[in-house]
């Protein structure tokens, strides 16, 4: 729900102001192919049909032209990633193979030969660090660890594997928590703390909470909180295949891995939502239109754009992620154009207009 309050705007477009550690750097739509009255539409459209939407970013050639938040949220406020939390996992484990720390091919067995259950199965011995990264590690239904008496590693390993590891898509968190634990078995660190210098510090991105199972490892598939600026500069540094102001810090063969298909996901008919049956890479979801994305429950995601040279961050507390998803293809992904266009000062001031004063529907 929109409330106009004329000396509250929580938009912070092209004026180089941002509350994030060395922001990116800030352009007028129209100066990056960005018609303002396209993203006025997907703003109000957004304000309008999702539910509790708390803020949105649109990068375009390395430049933020559009960035908003619906109050109480706001740029210097961290928010919950969910899911999207996975991909940050995902991007540790590169680092550790980058680093010769680790080969995803190892099985995962091998890395807690003291977890392991009495009797483990040959499913079990057979699954590789390879096959957690894809959802395929052959479980159905998807693990659940829980409370304090039993390590979660442990757990893990208990739960009945049914299908050969590679061969079957299962979302799977506690897969996630599980590399987590292999990045931290292999380094001596905790995720968030490995991470920070090599991708939260040159990306200036203060150091992040992350949530903690009780063995004291970091959870992996969920638990870290970021701004929305955190989240686009992440997108931006995987559209730039791992690079970042002259430097890789992700290698780019293991950028190019991570976000393109390696399993399909399309087979256990587990939904219908097209832009979740699109295949699926290491922790990154595919997409329709050439693009593939990080997400999180209540609607988190980081939506990027190879072909249009874009990023897409949004934040919510929703259910309706197909649709928002499918306010970025009505009304973003048409509007993007080569070149420069002509400035529009009527059509940026009724832009700022749209994304003044914005309030989630709670309030």
């Amino acid at each position: 729900m929109k409330s106009i309050l004329p000396t509250t705007i929580f938009l912070l477009v092209a004026t180089g102001f941002s509350f994030a550690a060395r922001p990116l750097p800030r352009s007028a739509p129209e100066a990056q192919g960005v018609p303002s009255p396209a993203i006025q539409a997907f703003v109000e459209a957004a304000d309008k049909g999702i539910n509790d939407i708390h803020s949105f970013m649109l990068v375009r050639h390395g430049k933020v032209v559009a960035e908003c938040w619906w109050s109480p949220e706001a740029a210097d406020k961290p928010h919950i990633l969910w899911s999207l939390s996975k991909s940050f996992t995902s991007t540790a484990v590169g680092l550790a193979v980058a680093e010769g720390k680790l080969d995803i091919d190892a099985k995962v067995a091998g890395f807690f030969p003291c977890d392991l259950p009495e009797n483990p199965s040959e499913n079990l011995n057979a699954m590789r660090v390879r096959d957690l990264l894809t959802m395929s590690a052959g479980h159905q239904p998807e693990p659940r660890l829980q409370g304090e008496d039993v390590p979660w590693v442990k757990q893990f390993l208990a739960q009945p594997v049914p299908h050969k590891p590679g061969t079957f898509f299962c979302y799977n968190t506690a897969g996630t928590y599980m590399q987590s634990a292999i990045v931290q078995k292999v380094t001596g660190e905790k995720v968030v703390d490995y991470l920070q210098p090599r991708l939260f510090d040159p990306l200036g991105i203060d150091a992040p909470k992350w949530d903690e199972s009780p063995q004291g490892i970091s959870i992996g598939g969920y638990g870290l909180y970021l701004m929305t600026e955190d989240i686009a500069k992440f997108g931006q540094l995987l559209l730039q295949k791992g690079k970042w102001e002259g430097k890789q810090l992700v290698p780019a063969e293991w950028v190019e891995q991570a976000t393109s298909k390696q399993v399909r996901n399309d087979l256990a008919k587990t939904h219908t939502r097209p832009d979740w049956m699109q295949g699926y890479g290491f922790q990154f979801w595919q997409c329709r239109h050439g693009a593939f994305r990080g997400d999180g429950r209540d609607g988190q995601f980081c939506i990027v754009m190879p072909e249009m040279d874009a990023v897409v961050v949004m934040t919510a507390k929703s259910r309706q992620y197909q649709e928002q998803v499918d306010l970025v293809w009505e009304h973003l992904l048409p509007s993007f154009k080569e070149g420069i266009l002509p400035e529009d000062q009527c059509a940026r001031e009724k832009l700022l207009q749209a994304m003044t004063g914005l309030k989630t529907s709670g309030l």
